[in-house]
Formats: C-alpha cells, structure tokens, sequence
C-alpha cells in the first residue's frame, strides 16, 4: 500500500463503505462514519500488523465490539492488503465471508461479534493473557456508547482495572445516538469520564474525528503506566455527509442512487 496521510485513508474507507452498503442494501453507514477516522489512525498508523501473515504471533489484536459498523473495518483491511479490493463488491452477499456483522472468517478479524457486550470482555481477557506471558503486543476495542448499557462491560472495566492492564486500550465511539434515539434519552450514561475514572482507568477526550487527536493519544507511549486506557471520542454519527449526520435513521438505511452519489461527492470533495 502506498503511504498515505491518515485524513485520506479515511476518506478512501468511507468512500468504500459507502458503495459497499448502498450495493448490499444493508444497515449502518451512520455507524461507520462516525468510527471511519479512528478506525483510519489505527490501520494506517498505529496498529502492529502482518497483512501477509494475519495470525503473526507479534501481530497487535483489535476487537470491534459494535460489530453492525463492519463495513469500515473491511474496507480498512482490503486497503491494506488483508484480501483483494474487489472482495468489497461481495459484501452482506449470500455465502460472502464479509457478513453484516464483523466476523473471524475474514483474514485480520480477531473475534466475530454482533450481540453487544461481548467485545471488551473477550479483549480483556486476550490483554489479561498477553500480560501474564510479558508479550509485546497490545490489544485495542472499540466500543459504541449505547453498548455501555451492557452490564458486560463495567465487569470488565472493573477486572482489566484491577489486573492493571496497561497493554489494553479501550475506545468509545460517543457519538449519543443508538437504536431510535439518543444515548442521553435511551439510559444516560452521563458524566461519563468520571464514571470511568472511578473504575480506576486512565480516561482521555478527544476530537473522534481529528486524526491528529487520536494519532497523539493513540501514539503515546504507556510507559510505566499501570492501568488500561480508554479514548472517549466524541463523534457525530454518519460524519461526512450532512444529510446523514447526527440522523438517527442512518443507522438502519442505506443509500438509494441519487443518495450515493450525493454522499460521494461529499466524501471525495467533488463538486
């Protein structure tokens, strides 16, 4: 792959996930825009991968948690190399291995998920087993906001806590909305960096759609570190497209024609 800056790396996956769902007629665009520009700065800059060997030993493992937002991590992994481009075109087809929800089938997909709760438990286990053998690699999961009413996941947070796993990173998508409404509406999660910080967690902020806010946190070494990190990145859901932004119901359509056009020439900067 052709070195690219993280800002056109995450134009190039939105593009792509925006024909890959308008294509299959399949749900989640708004979910993988609002993720497009971390899951950008992890496989163009930070994550250790091995795209000719993807079970490298060394290799870091990233988890996808919200596993709905699929579409962007597959088109990340075509891009660097993973499978063929072309492979994008199956995507949610019958007997395609790019199912709708993230899967273990597709090469550099570390766990399949779906059912939300499911990831940052299994991520922290993995961080929990690189620790006790003193593995180099690091383990990273993305989490929605909405799937924080998942119990699951403050068992987790209070275990990877109390293990002082320094090698797991853990990032939230904040971007307020799931299912039909508003996270604030649905089950406030609010104030949630004090929330998280009494879990014994160091807790950062950023900008989730500045690549350079999250190449810097994303970047920095832990050092003596000796707790788990969590990114809360504040996003907008369908980001990159003003007619989907902030739009509860792109969670659940997808483009027709026109739309798709009109999305692209957002996304690309065309007039």
């Amino acid at each position: 792959m052709t070195p690219v800056t993280n800002e056109v790396f995450a134009t190039t996956i939105r593009a792509a996930t925006a024909r890959m769902t308008a294509r299959a007629g399949s749900s989640h665009i708004g979910s993988c825009f609002s993720i497009a520009d971390v899951v950008a700065v992890l496989y163009n800059q930070v994550l250790n991968l091995f795209p000719d060997d993807p079970k490298h030993h060394d290799r870091d493992r990233f988890v996808l948690s919200k596993g709905h937002a699929c579409a962007v991590v597959y088109a990340a992994l075509a891009e660097c190399g993973f499978f063929p481009l072309q492979e994008l075109e199956t995507y949610a087809e019958e007997g395609s291995r790019l199912m709708a929800h993230i899967s273990h089938k597709v090469p550099g997909v570390e766990f399949s998920t779906g059912s939300l709760g499911h990831g940052l438990p299994f991520a922290t286990g993995i961080a929990l087993s690189a620790a006790m053998r003193d593995l180099s690699w690091r383990t990273v999961v993305l989490l929605g906001d909405g799937e924080l009413d998942e119990g699951s996941n403050w068992e987790a947070l209070l275990f990877a806590a109390h293990h002082k796993l320094s090698n797991l990173t853990i990032i939230i998508d904040a971007n307020n909305l799931q299912s039909l409404t508003t996270t604030t509406e649905t089950l406030n999660l609010g104030p949630l960096e004090a929330k998280l910080s009494a879990f014994g967690v160091d807790v950062k902020t950023v900008d989730g759609h500045s690549c350079s806010e999250l190449s810097a946190v994303l970047s920095a070494p832990r050092g003596d570190a000796d707790r788990p990190l969590v990114v809360i990145a504040q996003t907008i859901k369908g980001k990159g497209v003003d007619f989907m932004e902030n739009k509860v119901e792109w969670h659940y359509r997808s483009p027709n024609p026109q739309e798709l056009e009109q999305a692209l020439q957002q996304i690309e900067g065309r007039s």
